[in-house]
Order: structure tokens, then sequence, then C-alpha cells
């Protein structure tokens, strides 16, 4: 799909797309494009007795003599003081949903901001381009037959905009990250039998092509680290574990201490020898959506040549059943030099999140870091679809975080931590045990994470289990299994907060 920025026109082809705002009024270019149409397409809403401009309505007619397009979309776009950039990007999104097999190859959006809005033209066309591009994504690579009913038959996408110089200057930036985007959702799509550790890692290293700097920490190198906790979990599996670590410098000054992310990347997670039951075996080749999130952004920031140093590390493994498997009972000892009694094969992530902390804190001496990891299937229960759970020792950051994820549409939550919820990990053999009780799951294992931040280390933790994939209804801006949840998050931290 082709997009371009053009000076609003009506003199276009294919679907022409036209904005409404709440109580049915026009904007501009609607009121224009009815004026051409001799009335017809006031007509057409008032025929539609529901239609009233509200968010996500639209009405659909074949265009009427006095138009070039072959259809018009007529969209709600409620009321103006509401309408920013996820509204426009949420309103391009569903257009590109509601044609993207229809056969229709071309768009055009001439829409005007609503009146009360905020936004300048230059940023609606932008973010109109980003809804646009966001839910043109495809994932049908292993499809051999039927492919025409999964293709996208849109080839352009035109965005009309009274402000084509700064449209064009404010969507190369806004373009890295929807590529970063996709980069994210294509490894979590990809079947566990072609993503393995070793390969994650290899798709890692091409990024070098952008400027990051990558590095591959494979078994005998971990083992001279000492991260037994994280080799424990990938001890069952014929593929060796891997410890990728991406670097961007793009800070002015080169020796300032990097932000740092740190991801989970479980390639499939079976659970090791406390197996899964068969249902809870399916989709968690998505176990390394944490990872995922991760190279994306240091993806985003490299291809924007963001002006910040910037530092991703990600634990690659596979949870599998054998002879040689973790057992319920072992006790592992930590890079950091705490133990471990495991006595839940399946509480993995945060084995593997514990030494790629302590590796990401001792090697860089970052300003924060932050891990996400798609860790506790209780963050479900407490946060269902729509939230990532946030754990963080640190206010600023919390804060931060937060307002980066309800500017991009990627909301966070913060929940507790604290000494009840840390005493639920003590073990009589170890330093801690890498399970609690039936209650608090997310909260747990939140706390055994922060045993592994050093002390003054501004630190956040994103479970990101009820975001990171979709199985039921899609998100507007995806049309995926894979989300790609968090890229759009932390470069938006990063570009708000940490760049100079």
């Amino acid at each position: 799909m082709q997009l371009s920025f053009a000076a609003l026109s009506l003199n276009v082809a294919g679907a022409l797309v036209l904005g409404v705002q709440a109580d049915g009024v026009f904007t501009p270019s609607a009121m224009e494009a009815d004026k051409a149409a001799g009335g017809a397409l006031k007509r057409a809403v008032a025929a539609s007795s529901k239609f009233s401009g509200k968010t996500g309505q639209v009405v659909e007619v074949l265009a009427p003599p006095g138009l070039k397009a072959s259809r018009v979309l007529l969209v709600g776009m409620g009321k103006g003081e509401d309408f920013n950039g996820g509204s426009a990007e949420r309103l391009a999104a569903s257009v590109v949903a509601r044609l993207y097999t229809n056969g229709t190859p071309a768009i055009a959006f001439a829409i005007d901001a609503p009146k009360g809005a905020k936004l300048k033209p230059a940023a609606l066309a932008a973010h109109l381009a980003m809804g646009a591009k966001l839910r043109s994504y495809g994932f049908t690579q292993y499809r051999t037959k039927a492919r025409d009913e999964y293709e996208m038959t849109i080839k352009t996408v035109a965005i009309g905009t009274r402000d084509v110089p700064g449209a064009k200057k404010a969507w190369p930036a806004m373009e890295a990250v929807v590529d970063s985007v996709f980069l994210a959702r294509g490894l979590i799509n990809e079947p566990p039998n072609v993503l393995y550790p070793a390969e994650f890692a290899n798709r890692a290293k091409q990024l070098s092509k952008l400027g990051l700097k990558v590095e591959v920490l494979g078994e005998a190198q971990m083992k001279k680290l000492g991260m037994g906790s994280l080799l424990g979990v990938g001890q069952g599996s014929e593929r060796e574990s891997q410890l990728v670590v991406m670097r961007w410098n793009g800070a002015r000054k080169k020796d300032e201490a990097p932000v740092a992310f740190v991801g989970k990347g479980v390639c499939f997670d079976s659970g090791g020898l406390s197996l899964k039951p068969g249902a809870s075996m399916m989709g968690m080749k998505g176990d390394m959506g944490g990872a995922a999130a991760v190279t994306g952004t240091m993806r985003a920031l490299a291809a924007r040549k963001a002006k910040v140093n910037a530092v991703g590390v990600i634990g690659l493994v596979e949870n599998m059943p054998d002879g040689k498997a973790m057992r319920p009972d072992d006790v592992v000892t930590s890079m950091s030099g705490q133990t471990i009694e495991v006595l839940n094969t399946d509480a993995e992530g945060r084995l593997v999140l514990a030494d790629a902390l302590t590796y990401t804190q001792r090697k860089f001496k970052p300003k924060f870091v932050i891990d996400l990891a798609t860790l506790t299937g209780a963050i479900m229960i407490a946060l269902g679809n729509d939230h990532a759970g946030l754990f963080s020792n640190n206010d600023q950051l919390s804060t931060r975080l937060t307002d980066a994820g309800k500017a991009v549409g990627e909301p966070v939550w913060r929940l507790p931590l604290g000494d009840a919820y840390d005493k639920l990990i003590k073990s009589k053999i170890a330093d801690m045990k890498n399970i609690g009780g039936p209650y608090a799951g997310s909260i747990v294992a939140a706390q055994f994470l922060q045993r592994f931040v050093e002390k003054g280390q501004a630190w956040a933790h994103l479970d990101i289990a009820g975001v990171a994939w979709q199985d039921g209804e899609q998100k507007p801006l995806s049309p995926g299994w894979g989300v790609g949840w968090g890229v759009r998050t932390l470069d938006r931290l990063v570009a708000d907060n940490y760049e100079k």
C-alpha cells in the first residue's frame, strides 16, 4: 500500500472519505463535496436514521454525479473537543478495515478536523496516515490456498491536507515507528518451529543495517557470567538459549547513560516439567511478546535517528520438558548471586528476566530500566485485555509511562508493590522461591523481579500478557493476532522525555 500526501481535493478516484462531526454537522470538505453532488450526501445521511456523526459511524454511498470518486464514505468524527490524534488513527483504520479486501484499489481522505479539535492540519494528516498503515498489516506468508480472501486490495491511500509540507515532514518518524510495530507483530506471529532463539537472534542482528550495534551471547558466555536462572529455563530444549544486546548511541554525548529495555523472549512455553494443559499451550509462541516489543522499540529509535542512547536486552529461550529439564524443587543461582527455589517450572519468565535485568544494570548503568513480559495470566484476571499492568519503584517513571501509553492508545494501570507481597516468595531453603500462593499472582511476580533491581536503580515492569496478542475481537489498529504492543509506548516515552 502506497501512502501519499496531497493538497486537499475532491477531484479524486476510488473511495472518497469525508468527515461528519457530532449531530450530523458536515466538515468544510464534506460540505464542499455535498454542494458538488447537489445535496445528495446530506440526503443520504438523512435517509440513515441511525447516523448522527458519532465516532465509528459510517454511511457509504455510490458516488453521485458531480464527484469523480466511485464511492463516498461519510465517517463520524464525534465531538470536536474529543477528537485527537488517536481519533484520527482509528478513523483511518476503520476505513481501511472496511475496504481491505473488497476490491477498492484507491482511497482518498479529504478530512478536516472537526470544529473544536486542537489538531493542526499536518498532524491530522500524519495521524490519518499512521492509522491507515497500522491497519494495513497482514501476515499471510503461510497461506497457500484462498489467498485472495486475505490479501489487501487497496493499492494507494492519498491523504488530503491543507499543510502538505508539514505532513511530509512529520511522517518519516511516524512511519519508522509503524514499521517497527510491524516487525514486532511479525515476530509474535511466526510459528515456533520457525522463530526459535537462534533465529530470533539472527533477525535482531539484521537491524545492524540501521546503525544498531547487536551482540549475541550464547550459552557458554552466559554460563561464564553465572546466568544460572536464565539457563535453567532453557536446559530442557534442543535449541540453545541466547541473550541479545542491541545498542543505539544517538545522544550528542556518546558517554551519556542509556535508557534500557529488557524483554522476556520465551519463543515457546510448554510449561516445562510443570506441563501446561493442551488448550493453554496453544498461543505460547507469543510468549516472547516482551522481547518483540523491545526489538521493535530499538528498531524505531534507530530508524528515526532518536537523539538518545538506548540499550535493549532480550533473553531468548524455549521452555521444554526433557530429561535435562529443570525440575520443580531445583535451586538455581542467578547472575546476581541470589538463589531461587523453583517450585513451578511454568513460572519461567521471571527467571529469564532476573539474569537479563542484572546483566543490563551492571553492564550499562542505565538511567532507567523497563522490562516487558507476557508474565502472568493473573494480570488478565485483574485488567482484562485493555490495560497492561505497571509496577515500579519510581513515581516519575510511572507517570511518564502512563502518559506515553495514554497518548498512543496503549493504556497501562499501576498496581502496588510492598513488603506484605514480598513475604509470599520467602523460601525455606533458598533466597526466594519463584511462586507465591494462589493470590496476587501478578504482584508476586513483580516482587520477584524487584529483588533483581540494583540499589538506586529506577525500574518499571510491564506485564503485557493481556495485550500482546488478541484471540477475539480485533483491536482497531491491529488486524493480526500479534499486536506489537509496547513499541509505540516506549518510543513515545523516549521522544517526550529523554531526547535532547
